[in-house]
């Protein structure tokens, strides 16, 4: 049996008050604010950092595959099934 991959479409926020996930859109885009600044890969460091804490994934099953310069982006997650991805996303 193989492992469990899933895409999760991402929107940041750069310059946020502080590192969350901040909800769902109707999209079915994850909010993400983080407190780094869109520069030099800062901020995409600092989403794939608060998506595996929130998701409690080593920073490792989070790997950034799309948008890299763009406030919209995709994560592959592993180790998650679409089901456990979404339970533990919500509040």
């Amino acid at each position: 049996m193989g492992e469990s991959v899933v895409i999760l479409s991402v929107r940041v926020t750069p310059r946020a008050d502080r590192n969350r996930v901040a909800g769902v859109q109707g999209d079915g885009a994850v909010l993400v604010r983080v407190t780094a600044a869109p520069t030099d890969g800062q901020a995409n460091k600092a989403v794939l950092e608060t998506l595996a804490d929130a998701l409690k994934l080593k920073k490792s099953q989070v790997i950034l595959v799309g948008g890299e310069t763009s406030r919209n982006k995709r994560f592959q997650i592993s180790g998650l099934s679409a089901a456990e991805l979404q339970s533990r996303l919500e509040p």
